[in-house]
């Protein structure tokens, strides 16, 4: 499979202050990643976080962005992903061609149609059905290409209606920033193959078998072909990004893969094989990567602001091969 080299980046979302949050940018920039993440994500300690089940999140994605850039040279920044219902899609565009412009060109803007209703409801939000929130991410996207652009609006959709005034400023990255587009059902993935620069695919399900009788490495490779087919012949220089939920860089696997098991009550089994889990030594694990990059088209690999200093060997192995 014909496939761009690799990269890697942070999904970063804490910090106790600047300080820190300056010391841990340049440390991914530092160490060679290419991008520093962060996530949508609004909802502090509760009962709706413990019902959504979303990781602890302190910082807000666009000041993060701006400060991370402010304080690094090269290390590009972006969110993975802003969800279209969280943002005035007329202010994201803006808001994304001023960091872009501020970064030198520095920004890759993740975008997707959301999947927490428990968040959406937590902070006052309707969550449509799957057909309607993929069809405003579509319109969204329209808007931010056209506001990009430079020219005159005139965007009027079911959800979009913007007219009357041009985009500005116009980003530094042309023809514009790179778009991600994540998200792990059909709709969205093809939608992802027909508009965006990279598409970031969700982990998939941690069963042996799903509804359909597929095991998840079949799962992630049926994913794949969806992007594909949307893509035609711009799927060769498309980054395809996914980021393992358990990753662990280390000579005794097998002993992770127990505890994992033993705090998950998902089988060692299922974990070693699947296409969302990185354990191992670098070397074992860089192996792995090429594997899933010719059988997956996975060359953008992301992972969690703990995983920083250990996953850096995999990095250094890989990263521009």
């Amino acid at each position: 499979m014909d496939r761009p080299p690799f990269r890697f980046g942070v999904q970063a979302t804490n910090a106790s202050g600047g300080r820190e949050w300056r010391d841990t940018v340049r440390k991914v920039e530092d160490l060679g990643y290419s991008t520093l993440f962060l996530a949508d994500h609004y909802l502090g300690p509760g009962p709706a976080q413990r019902a959504a089940r979303t990781p602890r999140q302190d910082l807000a994605p666009i000041a993060a962005m701006a400060a991370a850039a402010a304080h690094t040279e090269t290390l590009r920044i972006g969110c993975r992903v802003f969800c279209i219902d969280y943002h005035v899609p007329a202010v994201l565009a803006k808001e994304a061609a001023t960091l872009d412009l501020l970064s030198d060109g520095r920004l890759e803007l993740g975008i997707g149609a959301g999947w927490s209703d428990v968040e959406y409801a937590a902070m006052g939000l309707e969550f449509d059905r799957p057909g309607r929130r993929i069809a405003k991410l579509a319109e969204v996207i329209a808007l931010i290409k056209a506001h990009w652009l430079g020219e005159e609006l005139d965007c009027s959709g079911e959800f979009v209606h913007v007219r009357g005034y041009a985009g500005r400023p116009r980003p530094v990255q042309r023809p514009h920033p790179p778009i991600m587009i994540g998200g792990g059902g059909q709709r969205v993935l093809s939608l992802a193959g027909r508009e965006a620069d990279i598409v970031s695919i969700s982990s998939v399900p941690f069963v042996a078998r799903d509804a359909d009788g597929l095991d998840p490495q079949q799962v992630a490779e049926r994913r794949i072909g969806f992007v594909q087919e949307a893509a035609g012949d711009r799927y060769r220089k498309l980054d395809v990004e996914s980021s393992p939920y358990f990753t662990e860089i280390t000579g005794d696997p097998e002993t992770a893969l127990a505890d994992i098991a033993k705090t998950t009550s998902i089988s060692a089994e299922l974990l070693r094989d699947h296409p969302n889990v990185l354990i191992g030594t670098p070397e074992s694990v860089g192996e792995l990567l090429r594997s899933r990059r010719e059988s997956l088209g996975v060359n953008y690999v992301t992972v969690q602001q703990s995983q920083i200093e250990s996953f850096a060997p995999v990095v250094a192995l890989l990263h521009g091969r």
